[in-house]
Formats: C-alpha cells, sequence, structure tokens
C-alpha cells in the first residue's frame, strides 16, 4: 500500500468515526421530537437519499435483492437488528445514559471476535481472550456494583456485533446496505411516525405529529440532515476499509465511544460514580489489549 493511500485512508477513517462521536449531541438537539419518531425519520429519510446517490452511480442491482432468497433474509435480519440497534441509541442519549452507550462500543469489537471464533472458527489469540476475561470483569462489576446488568449497554453491543456478523457474510456494498435495510425497515418506520406512545402503544393516532406546531424552529432543519448524518459517516467509512489495513482501522475505531464518553460525562453531566470508573477501567484495559492484539496480527481479515 502507498503512504498516499494510506494517508487517505486514515483521514476518511478519522472523519466517520469523528462524525459517529458527536451523534449524541446532534440526537440530543432533536430531543423536542419523540425518540421513537426520531428513529422513523432517521430510517425515512435515509432511504431517498441513498437511493439517490446509488442512482447517480448507476447501481440498482440492491432494488433486485429479494430475489436471491439467502440474500433477502440475511438483510432483512439486518435491517431489523440495525433499526433495534438505532433506536436503543437514540432512546439512551435522550434518557440520560450516553455513557452506557459508549460502553456497548467499547465491548463490541470484543463480542465481534467470539462470535467470529463461534461462526468462523477463527483462532482466538492469547492477548484477546485476555481482553475478552477483561471485558466480562468490567460488566461484572458494574452488574453487582449497580445491582442491574447494563442492559443498554448489552444491547447496544450485542446487536452491532450481530449486525457486523450478518455484513460480513452478505456479498454487498456498504451504501446498498444500508438502502436495502432502510427501504425493509420503512414499514416499521411508518407504523412508528403513525404511533403515540405517551400511555402505551397506540395506533393510528391522529394526534401523534400534533407537536409539530410547537417545535423550536432549529429541529425541522435539523431534522432534514437525518439522512445524511446516517450515510456520510457510513460512506467515508466504506471508503476507508478499502485503504486500511484491520489493525488500523482497529485502532481508529475507539474514537467514537471515547468521544461518546466524554460528551455524556462533560456535556450531558451524565452520573459517573467512582464505582463506573473501576468497571470503565477493565473495558479501557480490555478494549487496549484489543489494539495490541490486531497490531500483531500480520494474517488481515475483511472487516465486518
Amino acid at each position: 500500500m502507498d503512504k498516499r493511500s494510506f494517508s487517505r485512508g486514515v483521514i476518511f477513517a478519522v472523519l466517520a468515526y469523528l462524525l459517529w462521536g458527536i451523534f449524541p449531541v446532534y440526537w440530543k438537539l432533536l430531543s423536542a421530537i419523540p425518540n421513537m419518531h426520531i428513529l422513523a425519520y432517521r430510517v425515512l429519510l435515509s432511504l431517498p437519499l441513498v437511493s439517490i446517490l446509488l442512482f447517480i452511480q448507476k447501481k440498482t442491482s440492491w432494488l433486485k435483492f429479494y430475489k436471491d432468497r439467502r440474500k433477502a433474509i440475511l438483510l432483512t435480519l439486518a435491517a431489523l437488528i440495525v433499526t433495534f440497534n438505532w433506536g436503543l441509541y437514540i432512546f439512551a442519549v435522550n434518557s440520560g445514559h450516553t455513557v452506557d452507550t459508549s460502553l456497548g462500543y467499547y465491548i463490541n469489537p470484543l463480542l465481534s471476535i467470539v462470535l467470529g471464533l463461534i461462526v468462523f472458527k477463527e483462532k482466538l489469540k492469547p492477548l484477546q481472550l485476555i481482553a475478552f476475561a477483561f471485558a466480562i470483569a468490567g460488566v461484572t462489576i458494574i452488574t453487582v456494583l449497580t445491582g442491574r446488568l447494563p442492559l443498554i449497554s448489552l444491547g447496544i453491543a450485542v446487536s452491532f456485533a450481530l449486525y457486523g456478523l450478518l455484513k460480513k457474510t452478505i456479498d454487498i456494498s456498504a451504501l446498498e446496505s444500508l438502502a436495502v435495510e432502510t427501504l425493509i425497515a420503512s414499514p416499521i418506520a411508518l407504523f412508528l411516525l403513525f404511533s403515540a406512545f405517551e400511555s402505551g402503544l397506540e395506533f393510528p393516532a391522529p394526534q401523534a405529529l400534533s407537536y409539530w406546531r410547537e417545535l423550536p424552529f432549529h429541529v425541522p432543519l435539523l431534522l432534514l440532515l437525518c439522512g445524511a448524518v446516517t450515510a456520510l459517516p457510513l460512506y467515508l467509512f466504506a471508503k476507508s476499509a478499502r485503504l486500511l489495513p484491520l489493525s488500523t482501522l482497529g485502532f481508529i475505531q475507539f474514537i467514537s465511544p471515547t468521544m461518546t464518553f466524554l460528551t455524556g460525562v462533560f456535556i450531558f453531566k451524565e452520573s459517573f460514580p467512582l464505582r463506573n470508573f473501576i468497571a470503565f477501567a477493565f473495558i479501557w484495559t480490555a478494549a487496549l489489549l484489543y489494539i495490541i492484539s490486531i497490531n500483531t496480527t500480520k494474517k488481515l481479515t475483511p472487516n465486518s
């Protein structure tokens, strides 16, 4: 790989993870809208934008995804899982659990390693085994000290690891996959958009969109960026994945949860007691061991 391509890859990757890292601030600015409606807008506004980009590139094969039964099933599962992941993330940020989402994305690559071990019979290196043990210890500590499982963190980590696993088994580009996934998720998004959640689920709810009359002026303008906010970092990441080795991407990916963690603690002023610091110390150690393990890898594996 030449130096110029490597430098371009690093720039693309850093920009992608920086954008993902500031996501909490964006979703918080939309908090005047019900969480499930934000999710619906994210799906419905991403679909036309990504479709236009693909048509400009003269890529239309994604519209025939249903002709391959296996691919259609896997993409449907991916769509359901990523929609759950997006919804949980938005709910967590707007309900004061941003730090929990960062914990989830620190754990995620370690879960991906375990899934690779189980599904693809990949070999687990000693450092990766130790890293996973540290992550388990961190989750156990926070569970024991708080008296409950970190369900948001585990939900984020498990759903995204499963999503990555599915994407690794489907031969389709990142933007085409996003287009199909949002197309599949659109009926769910429309259902959510015309539902009310104040006192349980109500559908159809004539008053579901009544909040639009009271929205601050900036909120609808920001909402229009929903599709770009979803597609742009994914596009940048796809570009970087073609130019960089897994070891470099593995290091850069921790920009996002680190920014999310700092945002939760210092901008959103979320509680972070000593017990959380102890648990996070184990998780951060696990992340560091993971980075060391992939940087000592000579054989490159496909990025999910």
